[in-house]
């Protein structure tokens, strides 16, 4: 039906219809006239849905009070009694997202379903939960999420426990994000962008069950809330249950959450700050400096469109002129970027690792210097052309991996939406666009230059330097702090400690009743499409090359991706292949100078990228493919000059520059420590598996080794730099080599020819020399490593083959995943130990992974592993919720892929040698799973356990006291 303006639906007024081109939507805003909620409705015919609820959520201290509500409101609500009703959906729904998200002024609760009913259980279970959680009546919510004085005894030491508090812990044990802590508290002293809305875990323990209360109280409330719904629905009936089932029970009111503007300085500041580094560390050029500035206000929707332009051409792309500058002067390793416009006043920071104290100067002078000599004497046009051409590209892809399109238009609304402007500035981005292009011949970026930077009084100068034994020292203080408590308490107050923690394990540890389960709506397995998406692959031929063509609708856009062959390289040239797919692209070419190459790139193409992999076999982690990836897209038209560019960098790359190649690998070096922080329970996964898996051994080598490898290159490039020469002299002609080669293309169907007609030029270019294939002997030992940072938390993993032990593949194991990261896991290791998560993974080729994270434990978690098979030995439930488990596996296997992704995964199965009755087999026995099924793999389970390969990657003291279980002790940074 038509809605008209002015209109009223189920109590929502309509107040304004537009359309928005840019993301082929119809968008109504309404507002609920009974209860004062503001709602967005964005109609398209995008089947994957997307629902969310928002609330302005402004902190005024660090102690993480809207971390800790967005977490304690999924614990039981009024409808739905059971302890975890998010946990209960992620078990037995079809979600393709489901999550819960802080901001630093707002907290976000979305959720998307391609199937109609599952996404009104989605968006009911939801409502329930932040209109009416059981948190009022239930003190041992907040206690679990948020902290709790953790007393077993008379006699024991009181301990801080809860799950925000330990994330929180784990988020500070990266530089990075205590730097971005410290820029936010510099730039913003008096307003609610100095607090960490996630929580500071010195200032968590603060926050009182009171206070918590009282600010889901203030903040949760529609007239406080802006309602998002996306994609293909009736949207007369989903605001008829808004209104009825929730909005209709509150009266609009006026909630105080403006979020203050800050006064802005008469002169920049000036702050210094620690991060901890273990005690062995070696701290030399290991200090962040920090340039920051308050760049505008959200609402100048073009200007944050030129900065985040700006920011691409200044500081990202190799042809950068202020990171060029900045590395040439030695002021740090490497030069990164921030630029946060999701916030009421966007901040703008350029940063420099690898640094020290002494550089604060230099670091100064050089960028006013390079930011004046752009301004005065003009930016290269080409550098800018090329950098708006990537954001146009990615603009119109639209192509965000897994996450719904829906949901990250969503995000971009709040942008302005939540400052009280209109919700569809972020994302009508065409006439900003045109306008930026066309005032380029009026010095518009140098102009941008001068307002937002050179005349900016508004700005500060951030230090992090690293301080050796901090979290040691943190650690004993904490301790000292909790037993000068407990010496004050009365030992009715202990008792009252003691009892508190009995109960909230009572709680944790009773299972919920079958009447409260039964309360979360489910699906029937008839919901559920029997049959496996088809794999989209057509094989064909060009110059005796194998081209796998994936007919997709891709909007004009060519997605490649070249397979080389790289078992013919000998192993100890193996790194250096992956060192290789980090320099090109980023070193010059015979016929262009590196900047001049990334405009090239960046004018041209969506981006190339370079990786090393090794692709197992379908059901064995003995054999494996190695292969040097080539990922590549660019429009249709531009396919011509796509492939003179991947010629030129394949064939042509140089390494004789030898200032430029020392420069990356002190970059990568800097890069690879963030890295290897932020995602350590993929390094403890990997390197866990490659104490028994040959191919994990392979893919190791771009983990951790790989960091090792460049350590030793950086400190000893002088006498390793000829060697890299030899070696990549060696290498290029082995992998850039048409024989063996697999190659993947996605477009149009009507587009193949335009494809078929180019790309005989670049294969005419490779090298046709038959290379003799390698033949691997990886030291394959049970090094069970206890990897040592200054982190406060813990990544544990073990792991182990199961075929190698008589087992084989089902897809059962899929559904014992679901059973066990979120029961079994979820409880044993989250719930009642604290961590932020566990995970498992069984693979077709045997490899199997437990896995924790942000976890304050480590023998416990451990003993908890070791224990899964006597869980499962007794795992009874009935069909409901073996029902339930099903369904939330059926979610991983039907995650909605984008054009990109499906060419991807065909070429990658067709590589592997899975085919599509592989696909359908695994999908019929997730169907067909019974708990009689989960019963029987505890045998598989206890034996992979009795392997004991184990890796963990945490705090140096908690390792070292528990090095009993280890075979060897690694400090990871030195």
């Amino acid at each position: 039906m038509s809605l008209i303006v002015g209109q009223e639906y189920s109590g929502f007024e309509l107040k304004e219809i537009a359309e928005v081109k840019e993301i082929g939507s119809t968008a109504y805003q309404f507002i609920h006239k009974k209860s004062g909620a503001k709602l967005l409705f964005m109609e398209n015919e995008d089947d994957n849905k997307v629902f969310s609820i928002t609330f302005r959520t402004p902190p005024n201290d660090s102690t993480g009070v809207p971390h800790i509500v967005e977490h304690s409101v999924l614990c039981g609500s009024r409808k739905f009694p059971m302890k975890e009703p998010f946990v209960e959906l992620v078990k037995g729904s079809l979600n393709t997202y489901l999550n819960a998200m802080t901001f630093s002024d707002k907290t976000m609760y979305p959720v998307a379903s391609r199937n109609d009913k599952d996404f009104q259980n989605l968006m009911d279970v939801y409502l329930d939960a932040v209109f009416y959680p059981v948190m009022y009546d239930c003190p041992e919510v907040f206690m679990q999420e948020g902290w709790h004085y953790e007393a077993e005894s008379k006699d024991s030491e009181l301990r801080y426990k809860g799950v925000v508090y330990n994330e929180m812990k784990g988020a500070f044990s990266s530089p990075e994000a205590i730097l971005d802590k410290e820029i936010l508290a510099s730039l913003f002293p008096d307003t609610t962008y100095g607090y960490e809305s996630g929580g500071d875990p010195d200032v968590i323990p603060e926050l009182t069950l009171e206070g918590f209360l009282a600010f889901h109280q203030k903040y949760y409330h529609p007239s406080n809330s802006y309602i998002y719904l996306y994609g293909k629905m009736d949207i007369v009936e989903k605001l008829s249950f808004l209104d009825k089932e929730y909005l209709s029970a509150f009266e609009a009111k006026s909630i105080d959450s403006t979020i203050q503007e800050q006064k802005l300085f008469s002169e920049p500041k000036y702050v210094e700050s620690y991060y901890p580094a273990s005690a062995n560390e070696d701290i030399q050029d290991k200090t962040f400096l920090s340039l920051n500035c308050i760049v505008g206000k959200a609402e100048e929707t073009e200007t944050m469109m030129a900065l985040q332009i700006l920011e691409h051409f200044l500081l990202r792309t190799q042809s950068a002129p202020l990171k060029k500058a900045l590395i040439d002067a030695n002021i740090g390793k490497d030069v990164l970027s921030s630029f946060a416009d999701s916030i009421l006043q966007p901040s703008f920071s350029i940063i420099v690792s690898g640094s020290d104290v002494d550089q604060v100067e230099a670091f100064k002078r050089v960028t006013k210097e390079t930011l004046e000599k752009l301004a005065r004497e003009g930016i290269d046009r080409e550098l800018i052309e090329a950098s708006i051409n990537l954001l146009e590209f990615k603009l119109r892809e639209a192509d965000f991996g897994q996450s719904p399109k829906g949901l990250i238009y969503n995000i971009k609304c709040m942008d302005s939406w939540l400052y009280d402007a209109s919700p569809l500035l972020g994302i009508s981005y065409e006439k900003p666009l045109e306008h930026i292009k066309s005032a380029l011949d009026n010095r518009y970026f140098e102009k941008l230059i001068e307002t937002r930077f050179l005349n900016n009084s508004h700005m500060t100068l951030v230090v992090l330097k690293p301080k050796q034994g901090l979290g040691e020292l943190r650690a004993k203080e904490i301790r000292t702090e909790l037993a000068a408590h407990k010496a004050k308490l009365s030992e009715t107050e202990i008792e009252n400690y003691i009892e508190m923690t009995k109960k909230l394990q009572l709680r944790q540890e009773t299972p919920d009743t079958p009447d409260a389960l039964a309360t979360i709506p489910l699906l029937k397995l008839q919901d559920i499409e029997p049959k496996s998406e088809q794999l989209i692959l057509e094989e064909k031929n060009i110059l005796n090359t194998q081209v796998l063509f994936h007919p997709i609708s891709t909007n004009k856009i060519a997605y490649l991706n070249l397979y080389f062959d790289a078992a013919t390289l000998p192993q100890d040239l193996v790194l250096y292949a992956y060192l290789l797919a980090e320099l090109l692209g980023k070193v010059s070419t015979e016929n262009y100078e590196y900047s001049s190459l990334a405009n090239e790139v960046n004018s041209s193409t969506g981006g190339i990228a370079y990786d090393v992999i090794a692709f197992t076999e379908s059901h064995s982690a003995e054999v494996y493919y190695p292969k040097f990836k080539v990922k590549a897209k660019a429009l249709v038209k531009k396919l011509p000059k796509l492939m003179k560019l991947l010629s030129e960098v394949l064939t042509k790359s140089k390494f004789d520059d030898k200032k430029r190649v020392k420069e990356l690998i002190a970059q990568l070096k800097s890069s690879l420590e963030m890295y290897l922080l932020r995602n350590a329970q993929q390094v403890v996964a990997g390197r866990v598996l490659s104490y028994f898996s040959p191919a994990s051994r392979y893919n190791e080598q771009g983990l951790l080794s790989f960091y090792e490898f460049i350590v030793d290159l950086n400190k000893n490039f002088e006498s390793h730099y000829a060697v890299i020469q030899e070696n990549f002299a060696k290498i290029m002609p082995m992998l850039f080599n048409k024989n063996e080669m697999v190659t993947s293309i996605t477009l149009d169907k009507s587009d193949y020819d335009i494809f078929a007609k180019e790309y005989p030029k670049f294969l005419n270019v490779l090298h046709d020399i038959k290379f003799a294939k390698q033949e691997y002997e990886f030291t394959i030992d049970k090094l069970n490593e206890g990897l040592m940072t200054s982190s406060k938390i813990q990544y544990v993993a073990k792991g182990a083959n199961f075929n190698r032990l008589g087992f084989a593949f089902s897809g059962s194991l899929r559904v014992l995943e679901t059973i066990l990261r979120y029961d079994y896991l979820w409880n044993r290791i989250r719930v009642q130990g604290g961590a932020y998560g566990a995970f498992t993974q069984f693979r077709r080729t045997g490899n199997m992974v437990f896995g924790s994270y942000r976890d304050p434990n480590l023998a416990e978690t451990i003993d908890v592993y070791n224990e899964t098979a006597n869980y499962m030995r007794n795992f009874t439930v009935d069909e409901r919720e073996m029902t339930k488990y099903i369904i939330g596996s059926m979610s991983t296997l039907d995650t909605p892929l984008t054009p990109q992704m499906k060419g991807e995964v065909a070429a990658e199965c067709h590589i592997r040698h899975i085919t599509q009755a592989d696909i359908q087999r695994e999908r019929d026995q997730v169907l067909a799973t019974k708990q009689e099924d989960i019963r029987s793999l505890a045998n598989l389970i206890d034996a992979c356990m009795k392997e004991n390969y184990l890796c963990v990657l945490g705090g140096e003291e908690k390792i070292k006291e528990n090095k009993e279980i280890f075979n060897n002790l690694k400090q990871v940074f030195n």
